[in-house]
């Protein structure tokens, strides 16, 4: 291998590394965001409130837009992202009404 090859499979290792860690650190903070969506589900299934807050929703996509923009992140990457737990989390508050 030449100097130049070695040195970017050192760089590549190393945003691989990045990259794994920030993976897990994802799971883990959806498994404590689910977490709190869980008790949340439950505290409107015992007082007969409805799963889905749509003006929550609406406010919650506007603020992940704006972080988004903050972050350099595709804010509409964002928002499928958050559109997909939202689902989540209606389907698991449904689950608790039934």
């Amino acid at each position: 291998m030449t100097d130049a090859v070695s040195k970017a499979a050192e760089v590549l290792a190393d945003h691989r590394a990045s990259i794994d860690r920030l993976d897990a650190i994802l799971v883990y903070t959806l498994g404590e965001r689910f977490k709190h969506t869980q008790a949340v589900g439950k505290l409107k299934a015992a007082h007969d409130l409805p799963p889905s807050d749509h003006a929550r929703e609406a406010a919650q996509i506007t603020r992940l837009e704006d972080l988004a923009n903050r972050a350099d992140l595709d804010p509409e990457f964002a928002k499928k992202f958050l559109n997909f737990i939202i689902a989540e989390v209606i389907q698991h508050h449904q689950k608790h009404q039934s």
